[in-house]
């Protein structure tokens, strides 16, 4: 369940990110501020249970991801072959920084 709270926070940050560039109006940005606000309340729950190190690494990686997908299929950035081949080594980095987290050590530091 705490995993799943830092991807939902993943995805506030790109929602907050992509806020703090574009938005123009009261609106925009009062969402932005909320995106902030889950954004790291989740981040924070799930930082309490998990280990800290690792629970960011994810975060930060998924959240640059989202927001580098994101330029690319909204706003038009261009799409190259360095920046796909890079985002799949900082996911695989992500990925194998979460296996390499074993459940011991989040069980122990749990308690």
């Amino acid at each position: 369940m705490e995993w799943l709270m830092v991807v939902v926070a993943s995805v506030f940050e790109v929602g907050w990110v992509i806020g703090l560039k574009y938005a123009a109006t009261t609106g925009e940005w009062a969402l932005t501020t909320v995106a902030i606000i889950v954004s790291f309340g989740l981040l924070i729950r799930a930082g309490q249970r998990l280990p800290v190190g690792t629970v960011y690494a994810v975060f930060v990686g998924l959240g640059t991801a989202g927001t580098v997908t994101m330029d690319i299929l909204i706003f038009g950035e261009p799409l190259r072959l360095s920046v796909l081949l890079f985002l799949a080594l900082l996911l695989a980095g992500i990925f194998g920084l979460k296996a390499a987290t074993s459940t011991e050590e989040v069980e122990k530091e749990g308690n």
